[in-house]
This record gives C-alpha cells, structure tokens and sequence, in this order.
C-alpha cells in the first residue's frame, strides 16, 4: 500500500513538473510573439527591443507564482470547463495589468501595446496546451471502438442531466452512449447539448426509442415531482427499454451528481409519492438524551425506527428481540454506524411478564415503540392462540410495565387490518389498540397508537416475494386481480411514526395517509417489466384467490371514527 502511495505522488510530482516546463516555453514564447508583432513581424527592431534574460526569468517565476494558487496544476484537465478557462483568464489580466504599471513606472522599457498582446497570447497558448488534452482523450475515446456500450436515451436537460451525460462521455468505466434527449421543455427541442440532440418531450420517447434503436433509458430528473416522475417512468416502461434513475434530491444529499449514483428504475418510483416531510426538530427534542426502547428491534419497522432514533441523539438506544439473528444484524450495524452510541441489545418475549418486568426496572427507558408482533395473515388464522399470546398478552406486558416505571411516552404500532378485522391478526392488533386507549386513560404514560398500511420491502411483503418468484422464472402469485392496498416505504412509515410520536397526547389513535391504493395485479406486471420481461409472455401471472381473512380491500378508519387534523398534513388522529 506504501509503494502504491509513493508511486502516486512520484507520477502526480512528474505531471506538475512537466505542466511547469511547458508553461515556461509558453510564457517565454507568447512574450516573443506579443513584442515581434508589434514590429510587424520586422526582425532588426524587434532584435533591439529585446529585453534581457534576467526579464524573462523573473517574468516566468512570476506567473508560475500566479498560476499555482489558481490550481493551474491542481486541475483534472479531462473535466476542464469553465471555471478552470476563468482561471486562466484571470492569470493573464492580473500579468497583464502588473506590466501596464511596471511600463508607466518606467521600471521596464517595453511598448505600451506589449502587456494587451502578450495576455492574449499567453491565454490562447496555455488554454490550448491544457483543453488540448481533453480534446485529444475524447477524440481517441470516440475513434476507439467500446464493444457493450448501450444505445441510451437520455431523460432530462438540466443541470443534472448535463452533468450525468458528461461523465457518460468522458468516463473511461461508462457503458451507455448517449443517442439522444427528452426534455419537457419545448424551447430545448431540436438544440445540441455536447453534440447530442434534444430530439423532443415525454411525447416523442416511444417514437423516439423506435427511430434511435433505443436500448437503455436514464432518467435525470432530481428535482421532479413525484408525479412527473410516476408519469414519465410509466411512458418508458412500455418501450420495453431498460431503465434506470437517478435519485431525488433529498437521497443525493448535496452529493455529488455522478453515474454511480445511477440505479435502475425501481416499482416505488411508479407509486408517485412525493416525499415525506417531517418537523426532526420537534423528534429531536422528545428524543434527544432520552432512554429509548424498541421492542421487535430487529424487525423490518423496528430496524429502521433504530437508525433513525439513532440520528437524534438519545442518551441510550435499548433493542428487545425474541429473533436473536435479527438482534445481532442491526446491533453489528449500528455499531459501525454509530460507534459512540450507548447500545443495549436483549434477547427475550414480549410475551414473558418476568423478563419485561425486569428489562424496565434495569433501564427505566423514557420512551418506549412497541412494534414487537406476529403479522403474517395467513400464519395467524392457522395459529389464532400464537396470535394472541404475542399481541395482545404481549402489548399488555409491555403497556403495564411502561406505566409501573413511568414511562413518558408509548407508541404502538399498528395496522389498518385492526379496521374492521376479517383475520386473527387484525382482530389482535384492534385489541392492542383498545389496551392502548384503556392504560390512557389511567397513566399518566402518553400512550398512542399509530395505524399504517402496508410496508414495501418489509419482512414478508408481496414484493421481494415476487422479485423471488421472477427470479425463478414465474410464476407470480397474485390472490385476485381486483385486490387492492395502501403502500408506504420503511423509512417514510417510521418517520411519521417518529413524528406521531411527538404529537403524543392520551389515547389517540393516528392514521398515517397512505396516499393511493394500488392494484396488486398492476405491481405484479410493472416489477415483470421493469426486470426486462414481459407479463403473460415470458412470466405468467397466476390468481390463487383470496386467502382466509383476507379482505379485497383495506380501510384506515372504522365508519364511528373520525379524522382530527395535525400539524403533519399526513398524519391524523
């Protein structure tokens, strides 16, 4: 690793050295050149005007002075663009007006036109001797021939696209060539972007993948609504091209756009949810420095509830999991994550009064999410008494030691199955939320509940079932062609579950707004073609019919409750 390391600043010192040879040959003769035009090119004035070597060598020291803390050595040429230009321009005026004052202080004698023609010489020979070599790398890059490269049509002429379709050209790793642009601003069509046509709007692309020969489509619009985005995917997806995305804004970060940030296209982009706003400094001031217990900790909800939690600073983070290798998967990760975190994990039931007992009176946590439970529908409509002992009996355990140890705030998290129930795990988890509603009224522990539907990529969920089922080939097992559900991701889910918790009174029961309903049968068919295959053709779908306690529908509130507005336009009570 040493050698490696020396070797690299051997080659980096060699490359600064010999930008600073050139520079001097060019410094030396754009000074030549400005003095022998000013003689008309006429040879004997110009050899009398001649000032002495001692000149030279000092003007070259001069500007090799001027030119290094302008990063004329520091830059990638590859990438050159405008700012390193600005760089070079500003070097020349600044030699420039240094001479002017040199000349009227009749320190040196040189004609007055000297400084002007000997800064625009000096620029046309130093930006010729660094773009040089940009140009040179993408004419051999473009002449050389890149077997595998992929036809790409390019979604987005902004800023981010720009820059995406720049490093597809110009990185030695990239396997797309970009053949044409979409860009939904009208005015842009029929312009050139790095001799690429913006060949039309989200209109064209179907045609336009069809005359191009289209392989691959990349959309690079961050900053697109959810519903643009939703919109525009939809309209790739039936060329049968593969796609890919470029993340939003929010998951970029202020990183850096770049092709590795590049991923394909996946079924959440369809959903066309915009993304979810939450108040972290109203979570951050009823977490931070407090004892926080999640039970079922290392559960799909329960994992992520942890690296959130984690993110606001509380004085201890204790994880309480029957499942012990799901326990040691999100302790090992938050250990390197968050290597200054107070972290307690334990083993144990939710359903075992003694260990509950015991766990509260070690640690006398401050806030407790319960989200330890048994989920799965069907499971538990074979084994209703499993369903019970772990839900109810184990909601209650939990419930009645956070009130003996003065707990300052409880949140369960629940399900929109709890709505009028058809299964065992709704029914259970309805009555874990009147156990919420009853311990509120006689605590004074602020115990919630929060309600949501269906979590994407969880533990068990229909899709990385049916990316399993795809990759086996098929087929995909959908139980009705009409059944429909409410969709959110992990982490906008625990967010608002955060944020509920902040708005903890007694006894609430918040409703999250799961935005709209999906078909399943719809995201059974765009997950089949965003893996490259077409439903019904090359993976067959099958309908199994509805299972026991399933509805073909779910509700978010019984027909006695009602909706109370919060702060969070998508949370209610």
């Amino acid at each position: 690793m040493w050698d490696l390391t020396r070797s690299d600043k051997l080659k980096r010192m060699t490359r600064t050295l010999a930008l600073v040879l050139l520079d001097i040959i060019l410094i030396n003769a754009a000074s030549l050149i400005a003095l022998y035009s000013h003689f008309d090119f006429i040879f004997a004035p110009f050899r009398e005007q001649m000032p002495s070597i001692q000149f030279f060598v000092l003007q070259s020291a001069l500007i090799i002075a001027l030119f290094i803390p302008m990063k004329l050595y520091n830059s990638v040429w590859i990438f050159a663009g405008v700012q390193e230009l600005l760089h070079i321009v500003v070097s020349a005026v600044t030699i420039c007006a240094a001479q002017y004052l040199l000349i009227f202080a009749d320190i040196v004698q040189l004609p007055s036109s000297y400084p002007l023609h000997n800064a625009l010489y000096l620029t046309a020979l130093i930006c010729a001797s660094r773009f040089s070599y940009r140009l040179l790398r993408m004419y051999r890059r473009k002449s050389a021939a890149r077997p595998g490269q992929k036809r790409t049509m390019l979604v987005g002429a902004g800023d981010a696209g720009m820059q995406v379709l720049k490093e597809f050209q110009t990185s030695v790793n990239s396997k797309n060539r970009v053949v044409c642009i979409v860009d939904d601003d009208s005015r842009k069509t029929g312009q050139y972007v790095c001799n690429v046509k913006i060949a039309g709007t989200r209109e064209d692309i179907a045609r336009l993948v069809q005359q191009h020969r289209v392989e691959e489509i990349v959309y690079a619009i961050p900053s697109t609504t959810a519903t643009d985005r939703k919109e525009i995917l939809n309209i790739c997806k039936e060329t049968g091209c593969k796609m890919k995305i470029l993340p939003g804004i929010s998951q970029l970060a202020n990183a850096e756009v770049s092709i590795q940030k590049i991923r394909d296209v996946d079924v959440l982009d369809l959903l066309g949810r915009d993304s979810i706003d939450v108040d972290i400094s109203q979570i951050a001031q009823y977490i931070r420095n407090k004892t926080v217990l999640v039970t079922g900790g290392g559960g799909s909800i329960g994992s992520e509830l942890c690296r959130q939690i984690v993110a606001l600073a509380p004085r201890k983070l204790l994880i309480f999991d029957i499942y012990e290798n799901n326990a040691y998967e999100i302790q090992q990760e938050l250990r390197r994550s968050a290597p200054g975190l107070d972290l307690v994990v334990r083993i144990g039931s939710v359903q075992d009064t003694a260990r509950v007992d015991s766990l509260f009176r070690e640690f006398s946590p401050d806030i407790v999410f319960h989200a330890a439970a048994h989920k799965h529908v069907p499971l538990m409509e074979n084994s209703p008494n499993e369903a019970i002992k772990n839900n109810v009996f184990g909601t209650r355990n939990v419930a009645r030691a956070a009130d003996r140890y003065g707990v300052e705030t409880f949140v369960l998290i629940s399900t929109d199955k709890a709505v009028n129930p058809t299964n065992v795990m709704g029914a259970s988890k309805r009555i874990c939320e009147m156990i919420v509603q009853m311990m509120a009224n006689q605590s004074k522990t602020k115990f919630v509940a929060v309600r949501f539907g269906n979590v994407l990529g969880s533990n068990g969920s229909v899709i990385p079932l049916f990316r399993k089922q795809i990759e086996e080939g098929g087929p995909l097992t959908v139980t009705h062609p009409d059944v429909i559900r409410y969709f959110m991701t992990i982490p906008e889910a625990v967010s608002l579950v955060l944020q509920a918790g902040a708005y903890a009174n007694r006894g609430e029961i918040f409703v999250l707004d799961m935005g709209e309903p999906v078909r399943i049968d719809d995201l059974a068919r765009n997950l089949i073609r965003l893996s490259g295959f077409e439903p019904d053709v090359e993976i067959e779908i099958q309908y199994s019919g509805l299972r026991p306690g399933e509805k073909l529908y779910e509700e978010l509130l019984m027909d006695e409750e009602g909706l109370q507005s919060t702060k969070n336009q998508l949370i209610y009570i």
